[in-house]
């Protein structure tokens, strides 16, 4: 012990004196020059980003830049998605704008358990230019049209997040075909209501997906004619139902380059006209189809954009997140706009570690090293653990030397300094994850941790913009500005819209509170979408238009405004669950605390009225919890170490202090666990494709567990 604290003393010292030479002598030429290497972060994160529009503390709160009046879109007469798509054509015709990467080979490695891997090795990104991409829209759009697909008419697409997905969604603007959007992890049941509500007779996918999903639900689809199937191969499909005619899209393509097809009249949308159909991930029971206009969209758009500095062609998005989630669908409809490229990835292949990569071989992320990327707040949480897992495991001066160096920077991004010895020494193998090069990270989807948020500023190098929207309001809130460090937060309201808080007595919250007024999210804007399809009575509660005319969403959602006019969400009506003696408890919020546990990878806090106190279902760190068993002398599987009661009680005990020091009420802490032994994935059904809690889906999963720790009742 002696011995480490010597060790401890030494590194100190010398990153302290190295810090202070490195400083002085960079400070040096600088100072000559009449320049600075410090940031003004502290000062912008104090400054005052929105203001109440009336005076009243419960809004509405408006952008400082949009007090006069809200923005709608990036350049004037550029109101449809078609138009937007035409000028940067037009703009950055050559410029390479999609990226896909080749597979060189492929196979599937056994584990250790039993279960069976895909691996890949891939080879380096083909692009299609601006101009390629658009051509390859338009012929299409131009064989939708001839396959029969007639304007203001629903086609659907049920496919994985890759180029052939936008270049499909951008000849479906073209052509005003509006387009019904499903992630690709719904179940069969779900798939099968979205199309027959919304009467699809055409629908793109993907061979995979045809195969394993659409194949065994097309009698339920008695409309469903033609399907567009985006790979070239195969070009027959035996086996199938008779009226169904399944394509390949070059195919579709060719047929739309003939001279006849191509002269085709195409009927341009107008502002108002919808754009997409976006069903939505189902968390609260049977998905919704939310219609969002082109107007809609072009606002969510600008009012993005202009919290992303310094946007142009040199930037690089990696994609990877499902286009059926508005969060994704927006930040690839900035890129376009912009002249930004755009690299195709997936959760599986983004680097070098995730499950389908060869050992030895590139992830997509060190391919393609982005600038630019958005991420949902599970993903974060996972690096966040596996690069302090990785730390646990250095030795004694590299753990130390991280330790020093991570609270050295965080001190110095408090006081409105930048580190570059630090960056360079410390944290560049921890921004090399990411390729390196990311410049702006957006958070979205769902409540970041302070904890996550706080680690990604410092060891990825690159600010984090955590925003705050929903498929109703194009994915538009709010996004925090990036010199703003502050963590918790979702920062002011976008340009494009603005924010009132409204009372709800029941829960406690009004506008009057002290410090800061409190009260339900309600957004209002041109980003606030027509409403669901054919379910007018959910339309009239949540949904209303105001006596200027302009149009609002009621999210469910509560937050308060600070001083400075930033947004923070602090509970969720439907999260909100009153116990036997009265107490309230937001399951959120202790989600959000017991996330930061080491133990955990995911949980889910359950509590009804009828009990005194709050269970959770806790998917645990496998290596974490083996090595905690190990030092108990606890063996057995996987599923063994899971269902065994002592773990159950030591896990719970460090769960309890890590809600103890999250500064959770005790009867918020949950008093019984249950280790859950599978991952909750998209594939489970027990997550949406943002990894948010389908928390109905839990409970009927799990009820048998409810019963055992409610004492059978």
């Amino acid at each position: 012990m002696r011995l480490e604290e010597d060790v401890n003393r030494v590194v100190l010292l010398l990153f302290r004196v190295v810090a202070w030479l490195y400083s002085l002598l960079s400070c040096l030429p600088l100072l000559l020059l009449g320049s600075t290497r410090y940031t003004t972060s502290t000062h912008c994160s104090r400054r005052v980003k929105a203001h109440s529009a009336s005076g009243h503390p419960a809004g509405p709160y408006r952008d400082l830049d949009a007090l006069d009046g809200l923005i709608m879109c990036l350049e004037p007469d550029v109101n449809t998605l078609d138009r937007m798509f035409e000028v940067s054509a037009r703009r950055f015709a050559r410029q390479d704008f999609l990226g896909t990467r080749d597979v060189l080979s492929e196979w599937e490695e056994v584990q250790e358990n039993g279960k069976v891997f895909k691996k890949v090795v891939l080879g380096k990104y083909r692009w299609l230019s601006f101009e390629q991409a658009y051509r390859a829209a338009r012929v299409f759009g131009s064989g939708l049209a001839a396959l029969g697909q007639e304007p203001c008419t629903n086609i659907a697409i049920f496919c994985e997040t890759r180029a052939e997905w936008l270049i499909a969604a951008q000849a479906c603007f073209m052509y005003n075909f509006p387009l019904v959007t499903f992630y690709s992890t719904l179940g069969g049941a779900a798939i099968v209501h979205g199309l027959n509500q919304a009467e699809v007779s055409h629908i793109i996918t993907s061979k995979e997906l045809l195969e394993t999903k659409l194949k065994a639900i097309l009698m339920g689809v008695p409309k469903l004619q033609h399907i567009i199937v985006v790979e070239d191969k195969p070009t027959s499909w035996p086996g199938y139902p008779r009226g169904i005619h399944i394509h390949n899209m070059a195919a579709v393509q060719k047929l739309g380059e003939k001279p006849d097809n191509a002269e085709r009249q195409r009927r341009s949308p107008a502002a108002d006209d919808v754009a997409v159909i976006m069903y939505t991930s189902g968390s609260t029971g049977i998905p919704k189809g939310v219609m969002i206009s082109h107007s809609n969209l072009i606002a969510g758009i600008t009012g993005t954009a202009q919290r992303v500095p310094d946007l142009n062609k040199s930037d690089t998005y990696i994609a990877y997140l499902p286009l059926a989630h508005v969060l994704e669908l927006i930040a690839e409809m900035v890129c376009l706009a912009h002249g930004c490229k755009i690299g195709y990835s997936s959760p599986y292949t983004l680097a070098d570690q995730s499950t389908m990569i060869k050992k030895g071989s590139k992830g997509d992320s060190s391919v393609l090293q982005p600038t630019l990327m958005a991420a949902v707040p599970e993903i974060m949480d996972r690096i966040y653990k596996n690069v302090m897992q990785k730390v646990q495991e250095m030795g004694v001066v590299q753990r130390t030397l991280f330790i020093l160096a991570y609270n050295y920077k965080m001190e110095q991004l408090s006081k409105g300094y930048s580190t570059p010895l630090c960056d360079k020494l410390v944290f560049q193998k921890v921004q090399a994850l990411l390729g390196g090069r990311t410049r702006v990270l957006l958070s979205g989807g769902a409540p970041l941790s302070a904890v996550t948020q706080r680690f990604m500023n410092i060891c990825l190098c690159c600010p984090v913009g955590q925003g705050y929207g929903l498929t109703e309001t194009c994915g538009a809130g709010t996004i925090s500005h990036l010199w703003d460090y502050s963590t918790g937060r979702v920062g002011a309201p976008l340009v494009c819209c603005e924010i009132q808080l409204k009372d709800w007595v029941e829960g406690g919250y009004r506008s009057t509170d002290k410090p800061c007024p409190r009260g339900e999210i309600l957004i209002g804007g041109p980003n606030v979408t027509l409403g669901y399809y054919k379910n007018e009575t959910v339309n009239q509660k949540d949904f209303f238009v105001d006596e200027n005319g302009q149009r609002w969403f009621c999210t469910g959602d509560i937050g308060e405004f600070h001083a400075d006019g930033c947004l923070k969400i602090i509970d969720r009506k439907k999260d909100l669950v009153k116990l036997q003696a009265g107490e309230y408890v937001s399951l959120g919020k202790v989600e959000a605390v017991l996330k930061n546990c080491p133990l955990i990878d995911n949980i889910c806090a359950y509590a009804n009225s009828e009990e005194s106190y709050v269970i959770g279902f806790v998917v645990p760190n496998q290596q974490r919890l083996t090595v905690l068993a190990n030092e108990l002398g606890i063996h057995g599987t996987w599923v063994e170490l899971c269902n065994n009661p002592v773990m159950e009680e030591e896990v719970l005990k460090t769960i309890t202090d890590t809600a103890l020091t999250g500064q959770l009420e005790r009867f918020e802490i949950p008093q019984k666990i249950c280790l859950c032994a599978e991952p909750w994935t998209p594939e489970t059904g027990l997550v949406t494709d943002a990894f948010k809690l389908k928390r109905k889906e839990i409970k009927t999963y799990y009820q048998h567990d409810i019963e055992r720790m409610y004492g059978g009742k």
